[in-house]
């Protein structure tokens, strides 16, 4: 006995609408409920009886799916197991005809018919009706995207009457066997054009891949001298900002034996100053001004007529330094000589050295202040300083042992450390010409690329645990970290992420519901 839930037939019944049945259990035992979808079982009685055999490829040939009887008409080709392509396991009689209608279905972006084909089945010759459809899958796909239903059925045999009719009347009451060999001739000769026009295409094809490829690796030859030339450039600037690491030195070493020997010197100014071009200023021991050389009011702001003033009274154009008055007078109660660096308004380095003023008798009779433009060599340390920490990140990510790589935000790889190459098994340079979607397993890229998205709008993203695939098609379970790069401007350019290899867990969840 038979009970519905809702509506049993009409276009009303709900998806979820079953029948349930009472199973009887044996005497003195109650029945229990089977619970069957009535549209699914309707759904799949109907595609076994009437639906051909067909598959779901993409635009290269790769099955996604099977549907029905499909061995007649294609066999598992030799060899490790992995992606399916149905190109390569379409039977005799069926590849040509199949490679040219796919490729012309791809090209036009429409259904592709070819009838009659004759397909070897099990030592014999079967005719097979073959059609290509594109597939769209969402309202936003592109060409590139699409999806192709390859479908397969038996052709029914030819009618006598029309092979008969195609090779002409044949004389009242005879039986000519001429005539039957002319109309198999005749169809063995449009079989044979048939063949002849897909060995053309297919010629046409490998031209086409052949002078792609070609291109392809003349422009990998080209990027390739043209990294080879920007290592030479990066080496050749290494060694000159060590040879001006070893110039600063020596200059600085001079600087501070000249600093060391002022004090012994004649206190003739006009001998100590001829030529230099320092600003200088000299200043008694009750620190007003004695004298200063000309460039000096580029940093102080002097006149003529302020010899004889307080220096505490003249304002100065230095940026964030108002001790010039005390170091002075520290130097005259010390003796020690005084040496910082200052910044001026306008952004201008120079090194201000105090020194007492020593006569010939070594008599202190008050103070020198020095001012040296160091603007071009607090450049070079800056840039000294950025490549020290270049070079120390540079070292960090070759010798992590984290995969370590960038992307930009089409997800192009931009780097690809060494750590990346143990764990995934492509080299550095098979990486620069990869996606990351070609890393991504397929269920799994639309949730991937969607973490992608939300980085690049600057939204933090938790460490998360997913899988990729590695070089020789395995899938790994790994834990990523991802972090957006920023230029100056404050824009996301790229994105790095830290990778590390993880045991995956039986129960663990992770993105798009794959344990």
């Amino acid at each position: 006995m038979y009970h519905a839930e809702g509506k049993v037939l009409g276009r009303g019944l709900p998806p979820t609408t079953a029948i349930h049945a009472a199973l009887p259990l044996g005497a003195g035992k109650t029945a229990f409920p089977v619970t069957l979808p009535l549209r699914e079982l309707t759904e799949q009685t109907l595609l076994q009886q009437v639906a051909p055999a067909g598959a779901l490829v993409n635009r290269q040939g790769d099955i996604l799916y099977l549907h029905g009887r499909t061995g007649r008409y294609l066999e598992p080709t030799p060899g490790a197991v992995g992606i399916s392509n149905i190109l390569k396991m379409a039977r005799d009689g069926l590849r040509p005809s199949l490679t040219t209608a796919l490729h012309k279905a791809v090209g036009a972006h429409e259904i592709v018919r070819a009838r009659g084909l004759r397909v070897k089945t099990n030592g014999h010759f079967t005719l097979v009706n073959l059609t290509i459809r594109p597939v769209t899958v969402g309202p936003a796909a592109t060409r590139e995207s699409s999806l192709y239903l390859v479908t397969l059925e038996d052709a029914p045999p030819p009618d006598p009457e029309q092979v008969q009719q195609a090779a002409g009347p044949a004389p009242a009451g005879t039986h000519d066997p001429v005539s039957d060999a002319d109309a198999c001739l005749a169809a063995l000769q449009q079989q044979l054009q048939a063949q002849d026009e897909e060995l053309q295409t297919l010629h046409e094809e490998l031209e086409s891949s052949s002078e792609e490829l070609k291109s392809s690796n003349e422009e990998m030859q080209s990027v390739n001298e043209e990294l080879q030339s920007t290592n030479e450039e990066l080496e050749t600037s290494k060694e000159e900002l060590q040879s001006l690491n070893e110039e600063l030195t020596t200059v600085n070493t001079e600087l501070q034996t000249k600093m060391e020997h002022v004090s012994e010197l004649n206190n003739d100014m006009n001998n100590l100053l001829a030529g230099t071009g320092i600003a200088t200023v000299f200043v008694d021991q009750h620190l007003h001004i004695l004298r200063f050389t000309p460039t000096a009011p580029e940093l102080i702001n002097l006149i003529r007529s302020d010899m004889g003033r307080p220096l505490g009274h003249i304002a100065s154009n230095l940026f964030g330094y108002d001790r010039l008055v005390a170091d002075v007078q520290s130097v005259l109660d010390t003796l020690k000589p005084k040496e910082v660096e200052v910044q001026t308004t306008n952004g201008k380095w120079f090194a201000l050295h105090i020194v007492p003023y020593r006569t010939v008798d070594n008599v202190i009779k008050g103070a020198v202040i020095n001012f040296i433009d160091i603007t071009e060599t607090q450049k070079t340390r800056e840039a000294l300083r950025k490549a020290n920490t270049l070079l120390r990140l540079a070292v960090v990510v070759r010798d992590a042992r984290d995969a370590i790589t960038v992307q930009d935000l089409t997800g192009r790889i931009l780097a690809w450390n060494p750590g990346a190459v143990r764990l995934y098994g492509w080299s550095e340079a098979e990486a620069l010409r990869m996606n990351v979607r070609d890393r991504i397993p397929t269920e799994l890229q639309a949730f991937s690329l969607d973490k992608i998205a939300h980085l690049s709008r600057a939204e933090t993203l938790e460490p998360y645990c997913t899988q990729r695939t590695t070089k020789d098609g395995a899938v790994v379970h790994v834990w990523i970290i991802a972090s957006a790069l920023v230029d100056e401007a404050g824009q996301i350019y790229a994105i790095a992420t830290t990778e590390r290899a993880d045991e995956p867990l039986k129960h663990r969840p992770n993105e798009g519901g794959v344990h």
